[in-house]
């Protein structure tokens, strides 16, 4: 099963996660503005550490998918600047970021993305899925710029993006 390993792009470093990566982010993560197009609130420093707990044992519960999960970092600086998920399964990966908002537009979530999808597609992985909110064009765009396309399919709001 695939496991994250250390992805270094120009201006980024995607770290893979660890349980103590909590501390740095809840900070990073505690902005309202973050939830504008998927709802819910930031997460106390405590819930992170829950989270990605669960997220760091690398696979479902039922052993099916593999969970990799990155921190997002400025080589410039070694800070944080937002994470990278990529849930796998079969030869299918579904792709989800955050990228601290303010470091929005500046390509970081672009570049992160595509050097995520060029790691997996490395490892044989044909296909990709991102669940975007109808409103979120940076985000509609990144998916576009890997080649997905959306569909019809809905999630909560979100609209279903292959490719």
């Amino acid at each position: 099963m695939l496991a994250a390993q250390p992805i270094t792009t120009p201006r980024l470093e995607l770290e893979p996660l660890r349980i103590d990566h909590a501390t740095e982010l809840a900070p990073l993560l505690d902005d309202p503005a973050l939830h504008d197009f998927t709802g819910g609130a930031p997460s106390a420093e405590s819930e992170l550490r829950e989270r990605f707990a669960r997220q760091v044992a690398g696979r479902s519960p039922d052993g099916t998918r593999a969970w990799l999960n990155w921190v997002v970092r400025d080589r410039a600086t070694a800070a944080a600047v937002g994470t990278f998920q990529a849930t796998v399964g079969g030869r299918t990966a579904e792709l989800a970021w955050v990228i601290a908002t303010s470091r929005q537009g500046e390509g970081l979530a672009t570049e992160a993305a595509t050097a995520v999808a060029d790691a997996l597609r490395a490892d044989g992985i044909a296909t990709f899925i991102a669940h975007i909110h109808p409103e979120h064009a940076a985000s509609a765009a990144i998916a576009r710029r890997l080649g997905m396309r959306p569909t019809q399919a809905r999630d909560d709001g979100e609209i279903r993006w292959v490719g």
